[in-house]
This record gives structure tokens, C-alpha cells and sequence, in this order.
């Protein structure tokens, strides 16, 4: 019999850090973080160390994630305006002192390089969901209009930049909260009806619009030639419309069961470009088919799910919205990559999670990951 004065031993202390882990999310985690492995060793085998690179990348994230699932959802919500302050302040410091690349002041030296953008997809559903938490007793119609003051501040600082991919991810992790917080579908289907007509308009008017010479006024040249290439990208097949062609030819090459591991001809003659990032999704398809793109949109699927009863079983309004907007960013994430690839959306730069390399989207994924977890601990640790 073990002494009550014994001093626990290694596993006794260790163990109440795994404690309320939820399995069915780790399960999905492994199963999209092993796929991401595999189509990186193919994708990156003759990129130098991209493999072991983005193996180092994911178990940074997945510390991230294990760290950040031992805050409690109150000490994050005590983080909220801080973080999104300091968010603030970093993306308006960029306006004036930022670095300029390829014509896009995106990036801030502060004794190393980085972009502030990144902080805000956290930091902007994390503070509005802090926002309706401290009015959650009379939710009235100017609470909604502060949310969307808060939520237009960052949007309008990183389209400005310009990095319109980076603003909509933003915007749409943000509306997600509000939306979850009771947002009138009164207002949100004349948006939806707006919007639809616009692109409508857009596609029936492409030949006057994408013509030479013609100024969108609204977006800047390099994004109308975006909107144009997806409208149309053999008009420039060996430059603005190489890589929607190439992605498109990957795809559909790989047929229901792929060419094989390592087979991808697309992929390893280079055609491919991005193929270890934006892009990668082309070159997986390539060579595991449609077969792998089922297992892996299975993946996601149910991971949102996963996220979202996190989100409808976590135990106050701040964790359900911060849970449910989360969950719904990995399928926002997802949607954008797989689609822009495929060529039924415009280029906009965004990561397929747990497959495109990137050490900042991969902390930033583990950092999204341990809030979800810390919320289900929380429910699961909280006594009955």
C-alpha cells in the first residue's frame, strides 16, 4: 500500500495535465496532421527540407496546443481586449513604419519580422466574443453595431495593406461570432442577395470589365487580374492563369484513385507552382485521387462538427461563440484553399490546414486547436 506521504510519482503528476482531453478531437487532429505529412514528404521531397520542416512545424503547434489547453476559457477571455489592442496598434505601426514586398506593406520589424494580420485572426472573434459575454443579460441592436465597428477596425487596416485574402479571413471569423450571438437573418439574406447579384453581374460583364486599361476603382490591378483569371484563365495560360490551369490539370489527372505515392508527374516535373504551400492541395489530389480528397474533406468535416458540439456543450456564451467561430475557420480555411486551387475561386493566398507549410500558420492552428480544447476541458472538468 502506497504511503499517503509518498511523493506522487511522474506519471501521477502528468496526469492531470491529459486530463478532459477530448478524444474525438485529437482523433481528427491526427488523422489531417498524418495526411499533411504524407503529401509533404511527396510535395517537398526535392525541396530541400521542407519535410522535416513541416514535421518540426507541427509539433511547435501541437506544444502550442497542448500549452494553450491549460488556460482556462476565463483567463482567455481576461486576454481579449489586450490582445486586441495590441493587434491594433501592430497593424497601424505597419501602415507607417511596415516592410514593403512585391508592393504589399504587410510585415513589421520589431526585433524580428512579423505580420501583424496573423494576430488578429485570434484576436478579433476572441474580443467580440468577449464583447457580447459582458452584454449577454439584453443583447440590443447597438451592441450588434459596436461588434461590427470592432470587426471593420483590423478589416479595413489589412485590405489596406493590401491583403485583401488575409482581411476576408479576418471578416469572416468575426462574423461568424456575431452570427452565433443571434444576428437577424433579416439582415443577413439582403447581403447574401446583394452579394449573389453582384457576382452575377460580374460574370455576364467579363469581357468589358477584364479588358486592358479598365479601372476597377475599388480593388487594386493585381486583384481584378485575379477576379479576371478565374472568370477566364486561358486568356494568359503561360502567366496570370498558369497556376488555376496547372492546379485544374493536377486535379483532374489524378481520377478516382490517384497515380500513386510519389507518382504525381504534375508534382515532380514542377509544374505545379506553390506546390509545398498554397498549392498543395493540387499536387495531394494528383496523386491520391478522389479517394484522398474524400479523406481528407472527411477530416475537416469532422472536425467542425467536433468543434461545433464543443461549442453547443461549452458552459457560457464567450465559449460558445469563441468555440463555434473557430470551428467554423477550419472550415472557412478549407473551403477557400480546396476551391481557389480548383480553380472555382480566385487566388488568394490561404493555407490548407495541416498540409500547406508555414511555421506561423501552423503556431497559429495549434494556438486556434488548444482553444477548443481548453473549452471542452472546461466542460468536462467542471464538477457535475
Amino acid at each position: 500500500m502506497t504511503s499517503a506521504l509518498e511523493a506522487p510519482t511522474w506519471r501521477q503528476r502528468l496526469r492531470p495535465l491529459f486530463a478532459g482531453f477530448d478524444l474525438p478531437l485529437l482523433a481528427a487532429v491526427l488523422l489531417l496532421a498524418c495526411l499533411g505529412l504524407v503529401a509533404m514528404y511527396s510535395a517537398g521531397f526535392d525541396h530541400g527540407t521542407r519535410f522535416v520542416d513541416h514535421a518540426r512545424n507541427m509539433l511547435l503547434g501541437a506544444a502550442v496546443l497542448f500549452l494553450v489547453a491549460q488556460v482556462a476559457p476565463q483567463r482567455l477571455m481576461a486576454l481579449a481586449v489586450p490582445l486586441y489592442t495590441v493587434g491594433l496598434l501592430l497593424l497601424i505601426a505597419t501602415a507607417l513604419f511596415g516592410i514593403t514586398r512585391k508592393g504589399a506593406t504587410r510585415w513589421l520589424n520589431v526585433g524580428m519580422v512579423i505580420q501583424p494580420s496573423e494576430i488578429l485572426k485570434i484576436a478579433t472573434p476572441l474580443m467580440l466574443a468577449w464583447w457580447f459575454q459582458r452584454r449577454e443579460a439584453a443583447l440590443r441592436t447597438r451592441d450588434f453595431l459596436g461588434a461590427g465597428v470592432l470587426l471593420l477596425l483590423p478589416f479595413a487596416l489589412i485590405a489596406k495593406q493590401p491583403d485583401l485574402g488575409t482581411g476576408l479571413l479576418v471578416l469572416s471569423a468575426g462574423f461568424y461570432v456575431i452570427f452565433f450571438a443571434g444576428l437577424s437573418w433579416r439582415l443577413i439574406v439582403p447581403v447574401a442577395v446583394v452579394g449573389s447579384l453582384g457576382i452575377l453581374a460580374l460574370v455576364l460583364s467579363e469581357d468589358s470589365l477584364c479588358q486592358p486599361g479598365v479601372d476597377w476603382r475599388v480593388l487594386h490591378e493585381y486583384q481584378k487580374n485575379r477576379v479576371c483569371t478565374l472568370l477566364d484563365p486561358s486568356q494568359d495560360p503561360l502567366g496570370k492563369g498558369f497556376h488555376i490551369i496547372q492546379g485544374m490539370i493536377a486535379i483532374g489527372s489524378g481520377g478516382l484513385w490517384g497515380k500513386g505515392f510519389m507518382k504525381g508527374t504534375q508534382t515532380h516535373l514542377e509544374f505545379i507552382p506553390e506546390r509545398t504551400t498554397d498549392f498543395i492541395f493540387a499536387a495531394y489530389a494528383e496523386e491520391f485521387g478522389l479517394f484522398g480528397f474524400l479523406l481528407l474533406l472527411a477530416g475537416f468535416i469532422f472536425l467542425v462538427l467536433r468543434g461545433l458540439t464543443i461549442a453547443f456543450e461549452a458552459p457560457t456564451l464567450f465559449s460558445r461563440l469563441l468555440a463555434g467561430a473557430i470551428s467554423l475557420s477550419f472550415f472557412t480555411y478549407a473551403l477557400v484553399n480546396m476551391g481557389m486551387v480548383s480553380g472555382i475561386l480566385p487566388v488568394v493566398g490561404v493555407p490548407l490546414p495541416f498540409v500547406s507549410y508555414g511555421g506561423t500558420a501552423m503556431v497559429m492552428l495549434g494556438l486556434s486547436l488548444g482553444i477548443l480544447m481548453s473549452i471542452a476541458r472546461s466542460r468536462r472538468l467542471m464538477p457535475s
